[in-house]
């Protein structure tokens, strides 16, 4: 059996999505999409350190994620979600961060 490729990455959800997002993360990742398993998700916790209103971040989630699917991310295919839906994600990372080197 051969080995598969899992991608995972994190959207930032500050701001409005523009060209840069689909030349520089978009467009790539679609692009993994079609060859790998993917896994990507809404960054909103990143985002509370910039976005300090709270309607301002509801928008910008629902933004982002309507670019992404706009531009040809299925649903069918890959696993794309908030990432404050699933908090036990985030705060793993948090206490791993606080008990690991990373060189």
């Amino acid at each position: 059996m051969a080995a598969t490729t899992t991608y995972l990455t994190g959207i930032q959800t500050s701001g409005e999505p523009h060209i840069g997002n689909y030349i520089g993360a978009i467009k790539p990742a679609l692009a993994a999409a079609g060859a790998h398993d993917t896994l990507y998700f809404l960054a909103d916790y990143h985002s509370l350190n910039t976005v300090k209103d709270p309607e301002k971040l509801r928008h910008d989630i629902r933004s982002v994620a309507a670019a992404w699917l706009a531009c040809g991310l299925d649903p069918e295919r890959t696993i794309l979600y908030r990432q404050s839906s699933i908090p036990e994600v985030f705060e793993l990372s948090l206490v791993l961060s606080s008990v690991t080197a990373k060189g």
